[in-house]
């Protein structure tokens, strides 16, 4: 099975803009948008649904702890119905404007602290799956974690791999502020090793397990562009295959 392209987008808030959305459009399929607690307002999240639309990508939600100085790259303290809650309104409102655009919600990807704390904490993992039931869709997620025991409880579950993050001595991704610039011909080949030997090297050499559907590349990543389209060139001998 070859893997679908995943990217953030929307990340962007009024006059401020982060990332080339228009023009990582055609190295991806599916767009993770963000919903107003991290990034993005209402004319933001409109402009990408139907930037999303005219190049057939499919969006999910891609909601935050609200964090907006922070972009959601810190870590909060919150009660679960909190989070369930938070994740409910956030993704409520992408949904209004899918369905102004006559597309349908694909998944939702929680962002940033928000990802990172339920890959560990099963409460902050059951939270999300709480939300997703109501929408009925997939949740995007790494597996051997939180992701994959609780969210598959409540929904389905989608595991991914990060081509421009590195990976911890704990098997878990290292989630910083700013993302540092990667060699795209590097992020394409870790890609082809996770899909077809199904293993990532850690920051320590040490290697671990991955099974994913999905690779996420970001947009706000230096040189995300060229990353995307190596990525995307990498994969498409297997689509070519199927």
């Amino acid at each position: 099975m070859t893997w679908e392209i995943n990217c953030d987008m929307g990340e962007a808030y009024g006059l401020y803009e982060m990332g080339d959305d228009e023009g990582m459009m055609p190295f991806i399929t599916v767009a993770n948008v963000a919903c107003g607690f991290h990034a993005a307002d209402p004319m933001v999240m409109r402009r990408t649904v139907r930037l999303a639309k005219r190049f057939g990508v499919k969006v999910g939600a891609h909601p935050s702890l609200p964090d907006r100085e922070g972009f959601g790259r810190r870590e909060m303290k919150m009660r679960p119905e909190e989070i369930t809650n938070a994740v409910i309104y956030q993704v409520g409102a992408l949904k209004g404007f899918l369905e102004a655009e006559g597309l349908p919600l694909n998944h939702i990807k929680p962002h940033g602290s928000l990802y990172g704390m339920a890959a560990k904490d099963p409460a902050v993992a059951t939270a999300i799956a709480e939300a997703a039931s109501v929408f009925g869709v997939p949740i995007y997620g790494m597996s051997g974690t939180h992701h994959e025991t609780h969210y598959a409880k409540s929904a389905a579950f989608v595991g991914e791999f990060y081509a421009d993050l590195d990976y911890g001595p704990d098997g878990f991704l290292i989630i910083t502020r700013e993302h540092h610039a990667v060699d795209p011909a590097e992020a394409a080949g870790r890609v082809l090793r996770a899909m077809n030997e199904g293993k990532v090297r850690a920051i320590n050499g040490q290697d671990f397990s991955v099974r994913a559907q999905s690779v996420c590349v970001h947009s706000d990543t230096p040189g995300a562009l060229a990353v995307a389209k190596a990525v995307h060139e990498a994969l498409q001998p297997a689509r070519a295959a199927e």
